[in-house]
């Protein structure tokens, strides 16, 4: 397994034309072409991203125990562990957490391009790719995926809110039928006194 991590402080040119990103996002490429690993991996880190290296499938799930990303390459031509079937491990073991998955296909494997995405690919992209669209895309479903992510939390605290006022409101009740229960044992002693004294003033007369 490999890694291409980008030194910051070696950045001494920027391109002007393009926005600095937000944060450097993590990529774990998933091919079996050594060539192809590493011109994709040197291509990206240029890019602004974090790109670990998987020479299969097999590999790559591991690396996903101890390894967080934001997104998952997937070349289409695997074969130790088909691609398909590696997406659809990364995804029933839920190691990749929100990572967006992404098909690297070749222009005559639409077939297979179709069933990665029936599937559950994200996305895919054809080779020769150009690498800003696959910037674009990938930053696009990382966006899109954190913002889930943020409604998935937001709803999440809404539930909890909602339940502590269940809660509060169970409370209130319960507080309120004590105070009715003691208002009715009050009334009724008053009643009972009132009851008493009007027999013993009769009682004298």
């Amino acid at each position: 397994m490999q890694f291409f991590k980008r030194n910051r402080s070696s950045d001494t040119v920027r391109d002007p034309a393009r926005p600095q990103a937000q944060r450097r996002l993590r990529v774990l490429l998933v091919d079996e072409n050594a060539t192809a690993r590493a011109v994709i991996a040197r291509r990206l880190s240029h890019l602004n991203y974090d790109v670990a290296l998987a020479e299969n499938g097999f590999i790559a799930l591991t690396m996903l125990l101890t390894r967080p990303v934001d997104a998952i390459l997937i070349d289409m031509g695997l074969s130790m562990l088909p691609a398909v079937t590696t997406m659809q491990k990364i995804r029933a073991s839920n190691l990749a957490g929100k990572a967006c998955c992404v098909m690297i296909a070749g222009q005559a494997d639409s077939q297979s391009t179709i069933e990665a995405l029936e599937a559950g690919a994200d996305d895919h992209i054809v080779k020769p790719f150009d690498f800003d669209v696959l910037d674009a895309r990938l930053r696009h479903l990382c966006q899109r995926a954190d913002e889930l992510g943020a409604l998935t939390r937001h709803n999440a605290e809404l539930d909890a809110r909602i339940a502590r006022r269940a809660v509060e409101l169970g409370e209130t009740r319960e507080t309120l039928r004590e105070m009715q229960e003691d208002r009715a044992r009050l009334v009724s002693s008053i009643q009972a006194l009132q009851d008493e004294v009007a027999r013993l003033q009769s009682a004298q007369t």
